[in-house]
């Protein structure tokens, strides 16, 4: 086996692991969310928030693009978190047919409410963990969060086959 294959195996095996931890997060966090004092959100509406508050003021096309998600997706789900109250829609300064997509004030408490609870969660897993464990999981974690970033930025799109081509479609 040359280095290249061993080194492919091991990033295989590595994003088996990612993948599981996700997965248990997934479940963790999926626990208390009834319990937040704004309600469940669905996972598609949060992934949306996010991506609006990092891109304030972003158009429903720059949405779709970072959800991997179809247009006309993209508008009913806007649709639904208006109508919950979560974001605001406005017409674009720079074009008259474009609409600029904010959070409102309880856009920003949801996603709050539920950062507070996830990491209330991951703490209680790092507590049960050994502190140089927890030391080696931060780097690693500030590294792939780094990687991802930097492919988010430059516009990467999940592989068209992929389950999650259409992420919107699930609210």
């Amino acid at each position: 086996m040359s280095r290249f294959t061993g080194q492919a195996r091991r990033r295989e095996q590595v994003a088996e692991a990612a993948c599981a931890a996700s997965e248990l997060l997934e479940v963790l966090w999926g626990r208390g969310q009834e319990a937040a004092p704004s309600g469940p959100v669905p996972p598609s509406q949060l992934r949306a928030l996010l991506v609006i508050e990092s891109h304030e003021g972003a158009n429903l096309r720059t949405l779709g693009e970072a959800l991997g998600s179809r247009p006309s997706s993209v508008s009913r789900l806007c649709d639904r978190m208006e109508a919950m109250g979560l974001v605001t829609r406005s017409q674009s300064r720079t074009s008259r047919r474009e609409v600029e997509l904010r959070l409102s004030r309880r856009g920003h408490q949801v996603l709050d409410e539920h950062r507070a609870f996830r990491t209330r969660e991951v703490e209680l897993v790092l507590e049960r963990m050994d502190p140089s464990e927890v030391l080696l999981l931060a780097e690693g974690l500030r590294a792939f969060h780094a990687a991802a970033s930097r492919g988010l930025s430059a516009g990467a799109q999940p592989p068209a086959d992929s389950a999650r081509s259409h992420v919107a479609d699930s609210a």
